[in-house]
């Protein structure tokens, strides 16, 4: 669908999870591929080049990674890549888990031109949509939804889930959800409240809106909207979904028939980093500055964020100066501080 977007041989979703795990997704065009593909990772330029670029940029293409001249002569390029007709890549950075990294990525035919900026702009903002969408469903494969079914699944979740119906109307709440009302987050009237008046109208304009969404909508990613709590220092994160239901299978379409948006509500563990995606958000940074902005903010040093980010140390130190740029501040201290009086407080 997404190659779709932009006219090309296929995409694929490769993950990889801060346990050291990975694993990807391709289209069916790109499967008859897949056995030679494997055969060349290890000589796959962009892929060993993409973490210290990534850095920079949050969507990337091969003018980012390789030279004009690897393009003409790497084995890679010639041997692999032009025989089978690829010719260009389009990548997008997204983080709908602190746990995980996951790129989208696009091939495009060696005889079409090279992705524009654009091109990337647009890959950008989808990006940003399929990480909203992949907040909730890595939860649910991670419970096994294929085995549970869809609402015994959504109960194991451990994010709290709220659906709601076209009145903004909550039709189901899962036990997390339900774990998390009560300190900042209420249903009254069968509708969820905040009690502070500036973040209930954020909440309840984005719920607004999302119930009104339209399939093809390609507006901006929804954004985190931050709960604060009287007797917990961390708010809660909470983010408002359309539901869309072309594509779902039987059992969810059934169990969705009467929703129109779904209320994710994360609540950030006390002993661990900020959340990239957040970070990124609150501050209008990128998500690889955002990652590096996270943990040198949690304590951790350029070095130590370096080898954690599988990126040079040097890099991190240069993305850290944009940070501090970005953000208005000058040292670690104040980044931490900054953080927790943003997404802390």
């Amino acid at each position: 669908m997404v190659a779709g977007v932009f006219g090309d041989v296929g995409a694929n979703l490769i993950w990889r999870r801060d346990d050291g795990s990975f694993g990807a997704i391709v289209s069916p065009s790109l499967l008859p591929f897949a056995e030679e593909w494997n055969k060349w990772q290890h000589a796959d330029i962009r892929a060993q080049r993409v973490n210290e670029v990534s850095a920079r940029f949050d969507v990337v293409t091969d003018r980012h990674l390789v030279t004009a001249q690897e393009v003409e002569e790497h084995p890679f390029y010639t041997q692999f890549l032009v025989p089978n007709g690829f010719g260009w890549l389009a990548s997008a950075a997204v983080s709908p888990d602190p746990g995980m990294e996951v790129w989208i990525s696009i091939q495009r035919a060696k005889a079409k031109d090279p992705f524009s900026d654009e091109e990337l702009a647009t890959l950008a903002r989808l990006g940003r949509h399929a990480e909203q969408s992949l907040r909730l469903s890595v939860r649910l494969f991670d419970a096994e939804v294929s085995k549970l079914g869809l609402a015994d699944a959504l109960a194991r979740v451990g994010i709290g889930v709220f659906a709601l119906d076209s009145l903004t109307r909550v039709l189901f709440s899962n036990l997390a959800g339900e774990r998390l009302l009560g300190d900042g987050l209420k249903i009254v009237n069968e509708r969820l409240f905040v009690s502070a008046s500036q973040e209930r109208k954020a909440l309840d304009s984005a719920m607004e809106r999302m119930i009104r969404a339209a399939p093809d909508d390609a507006g901006g990613a929804p954004k985190p909207i931050l709960i604060h709590r009287e007797r917990l220092e961390r708010p809660l994160t909470l983010y408002v979904l359309p539901i869309l239901a072309r594509g779902l299978d039987h059992a969810a379409a059934q169990f969705l028939t009467h929703a129109r948006a779904i209320v994710l509500v994360i609540d950030p563990q006390a002993d661990a980093p900020a959340d990239p995606a957040l970070v990124r958000d609150v501050l209008g940074l990128t998500l690889g500055e955002a990652r590096v902005a996270a943990l040198v903010g949690f304590g951790l040093t350029p070095r130590a964020a370096a080898e954690k980010l599988c990126i040079g140390e040097e890099t991190a130190r240069v993305v850290l100066k944009r940070v501090f740029a970005k953000a208005g501040v000058s040292r670690q201290s104040e980044l931490t501080a900054l953080l927790t009086k943003l997404v802390l407080r």
